[in-house]
């Protein structure tokens, strides 16, 4: 990425000056927003780091190697024209509200009329001894993430201090060239202001399978070594042997600036609605900014406060209401969205939760209260966020049976009844990540932009997390890409061969032995009563391990391990009862009870391989048909399990009582 050094005041005019202090991503937007409503205004733009504008969001993805580092820069450019004039590595180390001057680094003084205040916030380090050891590291900016690009290759076991989201992308970018990551949270769960205790655990468990070791409820109390990090000492009293540390515990407001200027500041400096300071001709947005005692620590309200800032600042009137508490990105490639009163420190007094898990091991819950949505968060792909979160921002009527078919769909509303994205108010956000509205991308197509491809590389949408690829390919008349289950290519291959060796059975019965001269009389094995009891005790105990499995996903206390695995283990286990179901009747169904029992094992092994194939190949397959589908057949398979039980019962007391 171009360096750029900073330059000496120039001949610029003076009068009528608006100034931003930041170069972050909302320092970049208020820019843009001013050159848009005041073409014509002088604008001068100071950013403390030397390199060009780049999106932090996607630090993570470059330092994990997803992502080109020249890309991090594409969606933010600052205005270029001979009205605007940019100061990188500059820093503005002084205000003077009277004179309306700001000072830099260098000493040189630069007049301002209105002075926009972007310095957005720096990593929290917490009081713990050893955190100015060698070996320990912070992640929030471009000279962060270079540091740790160098640390990463000759790291071999890295502890990440917070179980937020900036510590598990921490995580993530560490976790490369056999490097072992551990993330240690003091909390009893991830993500703590954003997920649920059954959310957080959810995204545990997917996260352990990558190969990060997880520690929650236990504080750091010391980091150790001499001048370079050998580990960390934890409040339990266990050691975490590590050569390097990474704090990721949180962040803080810069608001030194303002507060040496005799700026009314909280936890951030105070503004009003129209993002006015104590001083009306200084304004401040995005994370260093407090309104109505509220500090959003997420781009897409500070996108939001720039907009306002701009109005404003050209002499407009719109308000800043505040923004609804939304998170909507990808951890660790898993989708999570929190929005609203979801989260664990929410107070949900007089509130009633709805919650829906699928058999992807997805996880998703909306609160209500007096049958409005207040709030709604989910691990794992939801095609419906946008909507939910229009639902949200309106506080939208959730009826009784609207909960009841999010129980057991996971969509408050018929498919029918979603709105293509296209008749979405203009106002409605699409990408939060990024801030970019319906509105804007259909002007970008009006533009010129026929693609997903262009839509992005235009408004920026989609190129954080990606979650609303699906919803910008919708705009332009593309099909959503759609991914298939894990492990679908087993589950495939398993259930086809259960199902082809029932069609097998039906087609091809087993005969008996003609002759007494056969060595081996293979019709012992359901002939014999030893036999016979051996491959009923086996059939008995394959019935209970499935049964078992069933449980776990309907009782918490037993959910622990990958869904998709025990799916696949599932299907296998149904597969081997089947085939010691040949054993114990040698293909002969039997009459009465006994031929009512061997068919319904029967059909509940072809629904449930049926049901296996639909899931497995759900994703090539229209989405319609692909749900009425799997419903189908997974209806079949649980209608057919009804009536085992008691046959079963009924077969052994039979067997040894008559």
């Amino acid at each position: 990425m171009q360096v750029m050094q900073p330059e000496r005041t120039s001949s610029m005019p003076t009068e009528g000056v608006a100034m931003v202090v930041g170069a972050g991503p909302v320092g970049v937007r208020v820019a843009q927003e001013i050159r848009r409503r005041l073409p014509n205004r002088p604008l001068v733009v100071f950013g403390a780091e030397t390199w060009q504008p780049y999106n932090r969001i996607r630090l993570s993805s470059a330092l994990a190697g997803e992502l080109p580092w020249s890309q991090l820069g594409t969606d933010l450019r600052l205005p270029e024209d001979p009205l605007t004039r940019v100061h990188l590595g500059c820093t503005v180390t002084r205000i003077d509200r009277i004179a309306r001057t700001v000072t830099d680094a260098q000493g040189d003084v630069h007049p301002y009329a209105e002075l926009i205040l972007a310095t957005g916030s720096r990593p929290h380090i917490p009081d713990i001894p050893g955190t100015g050891r060698s070996g320990v590291f912070t992640f929030r900016d471009m000279d962060d993430a270079q540091r740790l690009l160098a640390r990463r290759v000759r790291s071999r076991r890295t502890v990440v201090l917070g179980g937020g989201l900036l510590g598990l992308e921490s995580a993530r970018a560490m976790a490369r060239h056999h490097t072992e990551v551990w993330v240690v949270e003091h909390n009893d769960r991830l993500m703590p202001r954003q997920l649920d205790a059954e959310g957080s655990a959810v995204l545990k468990a997917r996260v352990e399978t990558l190969g990060i070791r997880i520690c929650l409820g236990d504080g750091v109390m010391a980091i150790l070594g001499d001048r370079q990090v050998t580990g960390i000492r934890l409040r339990s009293g266990a050691i975490i042997a590590c050569d390097t540390v990474v704090v990721a515990t949180g962040i803080r407001p810069n608001i030194q600036l303002a507060l040496d200027a005799g700026i009314a500041v909280g936890r951030g400096i105070k503004v009003d609605d129209a993002m006015r300071t104590a001083d009306p001709q200084i304004y401040a947005v995005g994370e260093c900014a407090e309104h109505r005692g509220v500090v959003y620590g997420l781009v897409a309200p500070g996108f939001e406060q720039a907009g306002v800032a701009a109005h404003a600042l050209a002499g407009g009137q719109s308000r800043y209401p505040g923004s609804v508490a939304s998170t909507r990105l990808k951890v660790l490639s898993t989708p999570v969205f929190s929005m609203g009163e979801a989260g664990a420190e929410q107070s949900l007094d007089a509130a009633r939760e709805a919650v829906y898990r699928n058999e992807t091991g997805d996880y998703r819950k909306l609160v209500i209260r007096r049958g409005r949505l207040i709030g709604a968060l989910a691990v794992g792909p939801w095609s419906e966020l946008a909507s939910i979160q229009e639902a949200l921002l309106r506080q939208r009527r959730i009826w009784p049976w609207q909960r009841d078919r999010f129980r057991r769909t996971g969509s408050p509303w018929p498919e029918q009844e979603r709105d293509h994205v296209a008749q979405w108010p203009a106002t409605a956000t699409v990408c939060n990540c990024m801030g970019v509205t319906r509105g804007t991308l259909s002007n970008a197509m009006q533009a010129g932009c026929r693609t997903a491809e262009a839509l992005s590389a235009e408004t920026g949408a989609s190129t954080v997390c990606g979650s609303c690829r699906p919803l910008v390919q919708e705009l332009v008349g593309g099909a959503p890409q759609r991914q298939a289950v894990p492990r679908a290519g087993a589950l495939v291959t398993v259930a086809t061969l259960t199902v082809a060796l029932i069609v097998l059975m039906s087609a091809v019965p087993i005969s008996f032995p003609d002759s007494a001269e056969w060595s081996w009389r293979w019709d012992q094995l359901w002939r014999d009563a030893f036999y016979k009891q051996v491959s009923g005790f086996s059939l008995l105990g394959f019935m209970v391990l499935l049964g078992l499995l069933g449980l776990r996903k309907r009782v918490k206390a037993v959910r622990f391990g990958d869904f998709a695995a025990w799916r696949l283990v599932h299907v296998v286990l149904g597969a081997a009862a089947l085939a010691v179901l040949l054993l114990h009747t040698g293909g002969r169904l039997g009459h009465g009870l006994n031929a009512a029992l061997a068919l319904t094992l029967i059909g509940l092994t072809v629904a449930g391989g049926l049901a296996g194939m639909t899931i497995g190949r759900e994703h090539a397959v229209a989405v319609r048909s692909g749900r009425r589908l799997r419903r189908l057949t997974t209806n079949l398979h649980i209608a057919a399990l009804w009536p085992l039980p008691v046959l079963l019962v009924f077969h052994i007391l039979k067997f040894y009582w008559y």
